[in-house]
């Protein structure tokens, strides 16, 4: 199963939805609240390029970008296919 990390905010909807989409596909992953965690808000926005919204996903060390980019990739199908990579 793939290792998937998100950087996220304990307010954030868009956060909460994606965890809610990766917990209905069974999928476990690691959270890193960058508001608890400051110092992973600096290493979010290296591993990002720059990118400083929430929540910024992560599969295997590849940037997935934001809840709407894993949203379309698991409407296309192509979420199932990465995640038992």
């Amino acid at each position: 199963m793939a290792t998937v990390e998100i950087y996220s905010k304990g307010w954030c909807p868009y956060c909460r939805m994606a965890k809610r989409l990766l917990e209905e596909r069974g999928q476990e992953f690691v959270e890193f609240d960058v508001e608890l965690e400051p110092d992973k808000y600096d290493e979010m926005l290296d591993r990002s390029q720059g990118r400083y919204t929430v929540p910024e996903i992560f599969i295997d060390g590849d940037l997935i970008g934001g809840f709407d980019d894993l949203r379309a990739l698991d409407a296309s199908g192509q979420l199932d296919e990465i995640l038992k990579s």
